[in-house]
């Protein structure tokens, strides 16, 4: 008798216990996670650079509302984004050593000041501080007929190099990798 207790109790806790912990899983992210690298195939081996970022879509908002001009911005949605690079480059003409960094941007009417920075896992650049950073470079913007709805990345290669392109509505901008 003291062992079918014991087996009932046994019984009822471990149903008990598994309907009480089921996980509730979200919906899909609104802005969700990129990725891009160069090269983009998927040698890992010859990979220079790597970033992930969150995607936001304008959804009938401007890009200035969301990217205000003459502010520190998260370059994104979300977390800063983390950029990788498997080796030493030149980022827009600075030298920069193999590692992660967050990427933060002060976008500008006809120039961005593109922002390599130390600290990581960064949610948005509320707590930016500009003692972190690694590097500043300018690149200009410069404008295209094609209307991005998502903020892109992409990297598109050119001589000795690539340049990272970041675009949303009509708004470029590339800063030149070169390793």
């Amino acid at each position: 008798m003291k062992r079918l207790l014991v087996l009932t109790t046994f019984i009822f806790a471990l149903v008990f216990t598994t309907t009480a912990s089921a996980q509730k899983f979200s919906g899909l992210d609104k802005s969700p996670l990129d990725m891009a690298s160069y090269p983009s195939d998927y040698k890992v081996s010859e990979k220079v650079v790597r970033i992930s970022y969150g995607r936001p879509q304008l959804k009938g908002r401007s890009l200035s509302e969301l990217a205000p001009v003459g502010q520190v911005w998260r370059t994104g949605a979300n977390e800063a984004p983390e950029i990788t690079f498997y080796k030493d480059v030149k980022f827009g003409g600075k030298d920069i050593k193999a590692g992660t960094y967050a990427l933060l941007t002060i976008p500008g009417e006809k120039e961005w000041t593109v922002i390599l920075h130390s600290q990581l896992n960064q949610w948005g650049a509320y707590f930016y501080e500009d003692t972190f950073d690694v590097a500043r470079v300018t690149a200009a913007a410069s404008k295209d007929d094609n209307a991005l709805e998502e903020f892109s990345i992409t990297f598109k290669e050119v001589d000795g190099g690539a340049h990272m392109v970041m675009g949303w509505d009509t708004t470029r901008v590339a800063v030149p990798l070169m390793w």
